[in-house]
């Protein structure tokens, strides 16, 4: 079993900084860059043609798939490969058919990324605030969209809870939830995710789980869509959630989410736990933290000071965290590779 040491020697990044960014970008793994290197330079010397090049492009789709089922606590069948959280929430709100009758109701702390597909869709969009999702329930409700953790505030929306208390269909926005605490995307109707953040991979990656892909529509077909089709556009489907893969991934692209799926180590949740909980108690000794006790991976503040200034007087002392604009908020993200000097360097940059 990797060691936290061995584990922070496969990012060089954290060599020099203290990398606390992964709600926007996780680390690179210098195996997962290596990973896509060698697939660019087999691209330069053989080109990106040919049926072995096809076949061995399929093959790392099988591949990948696979581990993000692993990852997601899904079947490899329910997995659609896509670019981002936003790719999958759109594939699914438009392929549900909704109207401005039906409603969907969701928080009042989610990312455009979700909120955009849902005005989209033309049904009427109720919002409520985090811990009060489940109220703001009617019977003409459709659908509920919500984060497994706020972007905004770092706090579960106990997306397991709802489902249970509802039994409706739901749209899980898994962006700052996969890769940094367990996840069982396969007991959600769907559930959407970006691999770049806490999975560390590539950027343009993503996947949609899909419970039971058979009852959703495919309404932005790709060439995945099909396993047979007519001159007119008319197909037989893939079998699974293979139907909703957003495009081509290009294999430099799927060798390097391969490479980063295989760093994370077994203790990376509870990992990522501690340093979190050791996060919040320090800032909230000296800030108004709105991040609840025992979340997943991510710590939000108040600072007293203009928060855009005090993010790039940080970044100039060498620790890398996020503001969120408008909002007079600062994001801290703990993962696995987060290290105590990690924290004593923001703690000392923010004194």
């Amino acid at each position: 079993m990797p060691s936290l040491e061995d584990v922070r020697a496969a990012f060089p990044v954290l060599d020099r900084l203290a990398y606390l960014n992964a709600g926007t970008n996780g680390p690179l793994a210098r195996s997962t860059v290596e990973a896509m290197l060698a697939e660019e330079l087999i691209d330069l010397a053989q080109g990106r043609g040919g049926e072995p090049y096809f076949s061995r492009a399929l093959a790392m789709r099988d591949e990948v798939r696979a581990k993000l089922a692993g990852h997601l606590g899904a079947e490899p069948a329910q997995v659609a490969l896509t670019r981002s959280t936003t790719d999958g929430c759109n594939i699914v709100l438009a392929g549900l058919d909704l109207g401005p009758e039906d409603e969907i109701v969701t928080s009042d702390v989610e990312h455009f990324g979700l909120i955009g597909p849902l005005h989209a869709s033309g049904a009427k969009i109720v919002t409520a605030p985090e811990d009060r999702v489940i109220e703001a329930v009617t019977d003409r409700t459709r659908l509920i969209a919500i984060s497994h953790a706020s972007w905004v505030t770092g706090n579960s929306l106990d997306p397991f809870c709802v489902k249970a208390e509802t039994g409706l269909p739901i749209l899980v926005d898994g962006a700052q939830s996969a890769g940094v605490i367990p996840v069982e995307a396969g007991e959600f109707d769907f559930y959407a995710v970006s691999c770049q953040k806490w999975l560390c991979g590539p950027d343009v990656t993503g996947a949609l789980v899909v419970a039971r892909p058979d009852e959703l529509r495919v309404a932005l077909p790709s060439y995945f869509a099909q396993a047979e089709h007519e001159p007119d556009g008319s197909y037989v489907p893939r079998e699974g959630a293979e139907r909703f893969d957003s495009g081509w991934n290009g294999t430099p692209s799927l060798a390097g989410l391969s490479a980063a799926l295989d760093v994370a180590p077994d203790w990376r949740f509870e990992r990522a736990a501690e340093m979190a909980a050791k996060c919040r108690a320090a800032l909230d000794e000296r800030f108004e933290v709105v991040t609840n006790p025992g979340q997943a991976g991510l710590v939000t503040f108040r600072p007293e000071t203009d928060p855009t200034e005090l993010v790039e007087k940080l970044r100039e002392q060498g620790v890398i965290v996020r503001e969120l604009p408008g909002r007079n908020l600062i994001r801290v993200s703990c993962g696995y590779w987060t290290s105590d000097d990690d924290l004593e360097r923001l703690l000392d940059g923010l004194g």
